[in-house]
């Protein structure tokens, strides 16, 4: 598949996560985004979803790095369903340390200006069903 815009957003998102930069992560979100914080719990709209990061980033200790190995990008008019295999891990969590991979979905869509906008980000793809 040729290259995308959105792998070029989406690697740059992960980096402001890896950072704790949510100033510039939520320019990666539409106003009315929903994320999946885990299964049966959702942040809507940038200030839940920035209040969430913020706690995600306290559980692991601020040692969170997410990234996205393999992804596959379907895309017609102005919406995009990306499917990421995505690697998160902490090595500071309280606990213990941390590592996993799951297959994440996400759905863009592009706004007037051309700028692609995160409208459901959902790390835990097709696991919302178990």
């Amino acid at each position: 598949m040729q290259s995308h815009d959105l792998k070029q957003i989406i690697k740059n998102a992960d980096h402001a996560i890896n950072q704790e930069n949510f100033d510039d992560l939520m320019n990666f979100y539409s106003e009315d985004a929903i994320l999946v914080v885990k299964p049966g719990m959702l942040a809507k709209g940038k200030a839940e979803i920035r209040r969430a990061f913020e706690a995600i980033a306290n559980y692991f200790n601020h040692s969170l790095i997410v990234n996205q190995e393999k992804m596959e990008i379907i895309e017609t008019g102005d919406t995009a369903l990306v499917i990421a295999k995505a690697i998160l891990s902490a090595n500071q969590k309280k606990d213990s340390e941390f590592s996993m991979e799951r297959t994440a979905t996400y759905v863009f869509k592009k706004e007037v200006d051309g700028t692609w906008r995160c409208v459901i980000d959902n790390s835990y793809g097709a696991e919302l069903l178990q």
